[in-house]
């Protein structure tokens, strides 16, 4: 049993970096995540939601 179990995370700025780790460890641990990114670029334009999409992909397979 993992030391999340039966817990719920929220990870914001989960599609890339430390809150995607953060999101994949939380996962492998038991927990239910919650995935919340706006998938913006590093100068913090643009959006693209396949970005956090993708975390949550892997997390569910």
């Amino acid at each position: 049993m993992g030391a999340l179990q039966g817990r719920v995370v929220v990870v914001t700025g989960a599609g890339r970096g430390l809150g995607r780790e953060h999101a994949l460890l939380a996962a492998a641990e038991g927990a239910s995540v919650v995935v919340a990114d706006t998938g913006a670029a590093p100068d913090g334009t643009g959006s693209d939601p396949s970005v956090v999409e993708a975390v949550a992909a892997e997390i569910t397979n």
